[in-house]
Order: C-alpha cells, then sequence, then structure tokens
C-alpha cells in the first residue's frame, strides 16, 4: 500500500460490500418514499419530514463516528473494528424498515417507519464514514485514488442494479408488503456476509493509527480551515441538490406526468447503464483534462439535461430515457472524480497539520451529501402536499407543474452554481506532486 500501483484484488476486496450497501440505498432512496406513500398510505409531507429530520440526525452523527474512527487503536486497525460493529444493525434495522407489522396504521405506524429511516442511516453512517476513510487509506498515489473510487463505485452500482430488480418486482406484486420483506431479508443476509469477508481479507495501514486528531473540535474546525475543503465540499453539497432530484422524483414522474406506471425501474436502468459504463471511461479523461474540469464540465452537462425535463408530458418515454442517459453518463464523473479529490485535500490537511483526518474529512463530506438529500426530500414532500397531491389518483395541473418545477428548474440552478463553484478549485496533480514530496522529506 504505498506508491506502486493497487493489485485489482485489493481494489475488489475494499469494495465488495458496497453491492450490499448500494442495494440497500437504491431500494430506499429510490423507492421507500413512493412505497411509504402509495402502500402504507403515510402522508408524503410526514414521509419527507421523516426523511429530512432522520439525514439530518445521520449526518451529524458522522461527525462523532469520524472522529472516534481516526482515534481507534486496535489489532484490527483503526477502521475495520467500525465495519465488524455495522454488521449486525445494518441488516436487522434494512429488514424492519420494510417490513413494518400488518396491524400497524396511524401514528404507530409512522412512528415504526420514523424509528426505521433513522436507525437504517445512523447503521450505515458506522459502515460509510470509516469505509470511505480507509479507501483514501490505500494509496498516496494522485490518480490510484481515482481507480479506488472508481471500483468503489462500481460495486455500489451494482448493488442499485439489483435495488431496480427489487423496485420491478415491487411494482409488479400483488403482495407488495410480502415482497419487500422477502427482498429485505435476502439482502441482510447477503450484505452482512459481504462485510465480513472484506474485513477478513483486508489490511489496514498501521503507520496511520494514533496519528488522529486530539480534540474532535480542533478536527473539524481543520476541515473548514483547509480552503480546498471548503471549496469541495459546497461544490458537492449544490450538485447533489440537483441529482437528489431523479432518485426522488422519477417514480412520480413516471406515473402521473409520463403515464407509464411501472416503469420506474425501466428509466433508472436507463440512467445507470450508462453511468456504470462510463465509469471507468472517466479515469483516463481525467488524465488528460484535469479532475476538476472534466468534473465541472459534466455539471454543466446534468444542468442542461435535467432542465429539458420542464417539458416533459404524456408518452414521452423517449425523451426521458435520453435525459437520464446523458445524466448517467455525466454522474458518472463526479461520482468517481469527487472522492478522489477529497482524499488528496486530506493530504494538503496532512502537510497543514502532521494528522491524519480521512474520518473527519468523510464525515464533513457526508454531512454535505446528507444535508443535500435531507433538503431535496423534505422540499418534496412538502411541495407535493402543497400542490395537492393525492396518491394512485389523476393529478391536477399545479401537481403537474409542481413536479417539472422539482424536476427541471431546480436542478438545472443548482447544477450552474455548482459548477462555478468549482471551477474556482486549484489543488492540480503538480501541486499535490509537491506536498506528497514535502510530506515524504518529513516537511510539514
Amino acid at each position: 500500500m504505498g506508491d506502486e500501483r493497487l493489485p485489482l484484488r485489493s481494489i475488489a476486496v475494499y469494495s465488495l460490500p458496497m453491492l450490499g450497501i448500494g442495494y440497500m440505498f437504491g431500494l430506499v432512496n429510490f423507492y421507500l418514499l413512493k412505497f411509504s406513500t402509495d402502500v402504507l398510505l403515510v402522508a408524503p409531507a410526514t414521509m419527507g419530514l421523516i426523511f429530512g429530520i432522520s439525514r439530518l440526525w445521520d449526518a451529524f452523527f458522522d461527525l462523532p463516528a469520524g472522529y472516534l474512527s481516526d482515534r481507534t487503536v486496535t489489532r484490527l486497525g483503526r477502521r475495520r473494528p467500525w465495519l465488524l460493529a455495522s454488521v449486525v444493525p445494518i441488516s436487522v434495522v434494512f429488514l424492519a424498515l420494510w417490513s413494518p407489522p400488518d396491524g400497524l396504521s396511524g401514528t404507530a405506524l409512522t412512528l415504526w417507519m420514523a424509528a426505521g429511516v433513522i436507525l437504517f442511516y445512523s447503521a450505515q453512517t458506522i459502515f460509510n464514514v470509516p469505509h470511505s476513510s480507509l479507501g483514501a487509506e490505500l494509496t498516496v498515489v494522485y490518480h490510484e485514488r481515482t481507480r479506488v473510487f472508481a471500483a468503489r463505485l462500481i460495486a455500489d452500482t451494482g448493488g442499485v442494479f439489483l435495488a431496480l430488480v427489487g423496485i420491478f418486482l415491487l411494482e409488479r406484486s400483488s403482495a407488495p408488503r410480502a415482497m419487500a420483506y422477502r427482498l429485505s431479508l435476502i439482502a441482510a443476509v447477503v450484505t452482512a456476509g459481504l462485510i465480513l469477508f472484506s474485513i477478513a481479507q483486508q489490511r489496514e495501514r498501521a503507520e496511520y493509527q494514533g496519528r488522529g486528531s486530539t480534540n474532535p473540535y480542533t478536527a473539524f474546525a481543520d476541515v473548514w480551515r483547509n480552503p480546498h475543503a471548503r471549496l469541495l465540499l459546497a461544490t458537492f453539497f449544490i450538485e447533489l441538490l440537483g441529482v437528489a432530484s431523479l432518485s426522488t422524483l422519477i417514480p412520480y414522474v413516471s406515473e402521473y406526468i409520463l403515464h407509464t406506471p411501472g416503469y420506474t425501474s425501466y428509466y433508472l436502468l436507463g440512467y445507470l447503464l450508462p453511468f456504470a459504463v462510463s465509469i471507468p471511461v472517466w479515469i483516463p479523461l481525467s488524465r488528460r483534462f484535469g479532475k476538476r474540469n472534466a468534473w465541472v464540465a459534466s455539471m454543466v452537462v446534468k444542468g442542461l439535461a435535467f432542465g429539458s425535463c420542464f417539458f416533459l408530458g404524456e408518452g414521452d418515454w423517449l425523451q426521458i430515457i435520453a435525459v437520464v442517459t446523458v445524466v448517467g453518463v455525466a454522474d458518472g464523473c463526479g461520482r468517481t472524480i469527487a472522492p478522489s479529490l477529497q482524499a488528496d485535500v486530506i493530504d494538503y490537511d496532512e502537510y497543514r497539520t502532521g494528522q491524519r483526518k480521512e474520518g473527519a474529512y468523510f464525515a464533513a463530506w457526508n454531512l454535505a451529501a446528507k444535508g443535500a438529500m435531507a433538503v431535496a426530500v423534505v422540499l418534496t414532500g412538502f411541495v407535493l402536499q402543497a400542490s395537492g397531491f393525492r396518491p394512485n389518483a389523476e393529478q391536477t395541473e399545479t401537481t403537474k407543474l409542481a413536479l417539472r418545477v422539482l424536476m427541471a428548474i431546480f436542478p438545472l440552478v443548482f447544477y450552474a452554481i455548482a459548477a462555478v463553484i468549482g471551477s474556482r478549485f486549484r489543488l492540480n496533480e503538480s501541486e499535490h506532486a509537491e506536498i506528497r514530496a514535502a510530506l515524504a522529506a518529513g516537511v510539514s
């Protein structure tokens, strides 16, 4: 795990658990809102509020998880004990979330779903912050980090592909609650096995143990004082406000704008296939044009593609396929390159402070991601309710206009802002090489 090219097996072992994690997140992020409103009959504003509160709570829960994993010193290392601790809560909570007791309704059902969503994201934090941090530690080589996070993303995307199969089965099932139970049980068992296998096969850098910040406030203050980190986090947050529209709204747009009920999985597949194919393509493109330049260009493309959704109408399935295809290709860039840049920013922090704070940085990263998702889901829930949304019925023109604005105008604006901010990021390959040389020479 030095300056050499990482063996493919090491990257694969690291990435493998993301198959299960990606499935869980895919099913929850793409379909739990619609499952809750249309099958469980929970009000959309209520579910939107539950998602918003859970993501905000989870975002702040990331901070102590990141700090404590930086400070952990054990025989297993500082990340793997956290991965081990995540196995039981991730599996049990995911199963409970998709299988509320049949007799629950009203307030009791709302409380069950609230507890399930909050605990689901909290359990995922126990895994995700240390796992992302471990990825940044596998190599210090500038472009090798892009390989690591590309592989992690490919595994994650593979899990989301499987989630689309789950959505397909749920949308066509005559007993969706029973189907949800079966799917969640399989996912819980498989994900637990993948995490345990990865822990057993993975090794960590012994020299990084005991090098986290001794003060949590200082750790996160260092993140904020890092000028590269501030720009990166702001860009990432605003970019995710745009892409959150796709995962949250596509089931509603499919049924109530396009009038193609049951086609959500097809449209998401139209996004995910080009997304997955594009991931390895962005690695050489980022080498040729620079990580930042490739990322900014992808945001411009995504904003324009989303903006065209304003003109969607009944039967426009070809247009939405074209849009999600373009967005998928472009989104492969940001999802691959952004965490690679984050790892480079952590090296700059080490140059300034002499500490290795991957956990603190990826906790701040997750705070931005989950904050953006919370804003998007809360906004969607309240706008739909305010516009007169009625589940399983023809929508008014006001509701359809609200869906178009949420799906098109908001992402267009957010991506434009993110591209402008991202263009100011300055930590490039040559500056990173100077930082690594100084660290190797013991200069800070």
